[in-house]
């Protein structure tokens, strides 16, 4: 089983994520940004969603974090939607892609399966 890392600060939405993603994936979850790198250096998953704020740094210093060490380089990072993000922004950041609000299920399994090839 596929490998997700939530990384987001708001404990509903972490969860959330978790109750959509756990049939399919394996789910591990941080709710900052060292804490988030710390676990994807131990559990090397294979895609990452992530936050574009999180408590101690930003999405973009959390994407640098993360790719910087060479076993993260090749994961997928895919910024979770906020309404009044600037979507140009958000390749320039290191992203793989970013998901538009409002996220739905759909939305998501349709993301996933693109950079996982299933669950």
């Amino acid at each position: 089983m596929k490998t997700i890392l939530i990384m987001e600060a708001v404990a509903q939405q972490r969860e959330c994520l978790t109750h959509w993603l756990r049939d399919d994936y394996t789910v591990v979850t941080a709710a900052d940004g060292a804490a988030g790198v710390a676990l994807a250096e131990r559990t090397e998953p294979d895609l990452i969603l992530l936050a574009q704020r999180l408590p101690d740094m930003d999405g973009p210093e959390a994407v640098r974090r993360l790719q910087t060490r060479s076993r993260l380089q090749d994961i997928p990072i895919i910024a979770l939607p906020v309404p009044d993000a600037e979507p140009t922004a958000i390749p320039s950041a290191g992203y793989a892609e970013a998901l538009r609000a409002p996220l739905t299920m759909e939305r998501l399994e349709t993301t996933l399966r693109r950079w996982l090839g299933g669950g």
